[in-house]
């Protein structure tokens, strides 16, 4: 029986289909538990999918790379849901005219809280060099926080590994946190959560509301151009 399965197994690996349903029914059914158990932000349905597909990469012995091989569409998505953000930014575009120069602030002063926080916090662990390097740009969009780290010296695997566990947490925590603070402005939230937990944050404030969405979109497009420029300051001036 075990030797028909491996079989059976061999003959499904070699699919690209494979890789693509194995991503799309994990993160249905962490979709499926974050409805029951009432949108609590503890069930994020993309954590459960990450730790589904590495469970299941691992206990089958199968590498990354093929894996990627058919799971690459869904990332080839990850641009038009990205372009997709201007939809409800478009329908806010009138309340971002409003509070333009607050956002502006507030992006820049998130983009070196985020940055330096996460050199400082390093550092007093006793982190090394490239480490910080490949921790500072965690709060921008994935492709664009591997892009600086190389560019400054950092590592660009480590930093994805980051970036994807800052924007987890975010999303996670994020409301709730917001919540203790006193914070129920669904622009301030929107922003919040954009310009710290970049992507799967703003996925996250499309739940709360378009508003928050819709600012929290226009948060991680501007915090990944403020990071592209904020982390080569710090790193001169940190190192």
């Amino acid at each position: 029986m075990n030797g028909d399965l491996e079989e059976i197994w061999v003959y499904l690996s070699a699919s690209p289909l494979l890789a693509l349903t194995l991503t799309l029914v994990a993160y249905q059914l962490g979709l499926w538990l974050y409805k029951k158990a009432g949108s609590n932000p503890l069930f994020n349905p993309v954590l459960f999918a990450v730790c589904a597909i590495v469970f299941l990469l691992t206990i089958t012995g199968t590498d990354y790379a093929t894996y990627f091989e058919g799971a690459q569409f869904v990332h080839f998505l990850l641009g038009p849901a990205t372009v997709a953000l201007a939809i409800p930014l478009y329908q806010q575009l009138h309340q971002v005219r409003r509070s333009l120069l607050a956002i502006l602030v507030a992006v820049s002063c998130g983009s070196i809280t985020a940055a330096a926080s996460a050199i400082a916090i390093g550092w007093a662990m006793g982190a090394s060099n490239t480490t910080l390097l490949s921790l500072a740009p965690k709060s921008a969009t994935t492709p664009v926080a591997m892009g600086i780290s190389e560019q400054v010296g950092g590592l660009p695997s480590l930093t994805a590994v980051a970036v994807i566990l800052t924007g987890i947490i975010g999303a996670m925590a994020g409301k709730g946190l917001l919540g203790l603070l006193g914070m129920t402005d669904a622009r301030a939230t929107g922003l919040a959560m954009g310009v710290a937990s970049h992507g799967i944050g703003t996925a996250q404030a499309l739940q709360i509301g378009s508003v928050a969405g819709a600012f929290s979109g226009l948060a991680m497009g501007l915090n990944a151009l403020a990071t592209a420029v904020v982390i080569p300051l710090l790193v001169k001036l940190w190192f």
